[in-house]
């Protein structure tokens, strides 16, 4: 572990000028062409197998190890978001409109520093190594599925990955058993009224005021429907009925989101926001549209591995406390390779303790303390070859039992 910890120092830099042009050059999630090709490039100057497009612009680099063992998957995200970028770097983005405002810049950068010093310990490796590059983590259905599909899965024995926080101190790792983080699903609902004369509103069916209505009611499927033991959230996020200062609307549209974690909870609001769509607007007398999406399923990690990344982390340089995290109702498409294989997702705090203000993520100012890159490559390398040791150790103490 000495070599893997001098060896992620000794480039320290290099991961940190590697976040920083990709953050200067984001690319919206399935349009990542360029950043793939970046990624791809990299390994293969390393010398790893490479296999490009998977899934769509997913990237996958094998490293085998001299020694035989399990195949360990790490995994890093690199797609931006629709964000025009408010900070003041110097490495600020120059795609207008597009920013990478979650930190996949920085999980990239984490993974091909890994990749690099693992490269150099390739006779200490006990296995295969699959660094994972994502595409399109950010928008639904993402790049997880369809590289699952594509086979970025196959003969992987466990998967390890982690979250940048901006909001967690640095030097903190927070981990936790079974659901981390919620299903994101969305909604679209369309109100038809009819429009008229501001002057004249007993003539019209008002969708505005028959979509404010729609705003309360639908407040209370959470607070009077759902256990108040249970988590779940519904947010309207968007409501658009754009018309002349003197023109009733006979349009309204309202868009948002639900956060669940248990299925069956997940089902009720479904049809649940239905029927007070529907019984609002038979009020009023208006017609509706309404469309429900689903997104990623909940991000559940596995007990025994979850711990055992946790027990590590307290070894880990610059890691200064390791604590169990609550759930989050962010949505994180990692769920569908936990689906598949035994693995865990750990979050690394990237709060600089000097600002003021850290701003959260999806925001126009979100940064990171790029020393949290040096912490998650630490981290994820500790538990590859650690899992990869304890394998060995395991069917070497089969092999003596037969």
């Amino acid at each position: 572990m000495d070599q893997l910890f001098k060896g992620l120092d000794d480039i320290y830099n290099e991961i940190v000028d590697i976040r920083r042009h990709l953050h200067q050059h984001p690319e919206l999630s399935f349009e990542e062409v360029n950043t793939a090709n970046y990624i791809a490039a990299y390994h293969e100057k390393l010398g790893h197998k490479v296999r490009k497009r998977v899934g769509g612009n997913g990237v996958l680099a094998y490293l085998e190890g001299d020694k035989p063992g399990p195949t360990v998957a790490v995994r890093a995200d690199f797609d931006a978001l629709p964000i025009h970028e408010q900070t003041d770097v110097p490495f600020k983005s120059v795609n207008e409109g597009v920013m990478h405002a979650c930190g996949h810049d920085g999980h990239t950068a984490t993974l091909l520093g890994l990749a690099k010093v693992l490269n150099g310990m390739k006779s200490e490796i006990e296995g295969t190594v699959v660094f994972l590059h994502q595409h399109a983590e950010e928008l639904p259905p993402g790049g997880a599925i369809a590289m699952i599909e594509d086979g970025c899965l196959d003969g992987v024995d466990v998967i390890f990955g982690t979250h940048l926080q901006a909001q967690m101190p640095l030097g903190e790792i927070g981990y936790r058993t079974g659901p981390l983080q919620a299903a994101p699903d969305r909604f679209d609902i369309t109100i038809q009224g009819k429009g008229g004369h501001g002057a004249a509103p007993h003539e019209t069916k008002d969708s505005i005021v028959i979509g404010g209505q729609l705003i309360g009611n639908l407040q209370q499927i959470v607070s009077r429907k759902v256990d108040p033991l249970e988590s779940a959230v519904v947010s309207v996020c968007a409501f658009e009925a754009k018309n002349p200062y003197n023109v009733i609307a006979d349009t309204a549209t309202l868009t948002g989101t639900v956060r669940t974690f248990k299925e069956e909870i997940r089902n009720f609001i479904e049809k649940e926001i239905e029927r007070v769509v529907k019984g609002t607007c038979i009020v009023s007398d208006a017609t509706y549209d309404y469309k429900y999406m689903r997104g990623y399923p909940t991000t559940v990690n596995h007990k025994e591995e979850t711990e055992f990344v946790a027990k590590l982390a307290h070894s880990v340089p610059g890691v200064e406390s390791v604590k169990e995290t609550p759930p989050i109702m962010g949505g994180e498409d990692f769920s569908y390779y936990l689906e598949k294989v035994k693995g865990t997702l750990f979050f690394t705090g990237a709060k600089n303790p000097d600002w003021e203000q850290a701003y959260p993520h999806h925001h126009p100012k979100f940064d990171i303390d790029e020393r949290s890159l040096l912490i998650a490559a630490k981290t994820l390398g500790v538990a590859t070859l650690q899992y990869m040791k304890n394998s060995a150790k395991t069917l070497s103490s089969q092999q003596v039992t037969k």
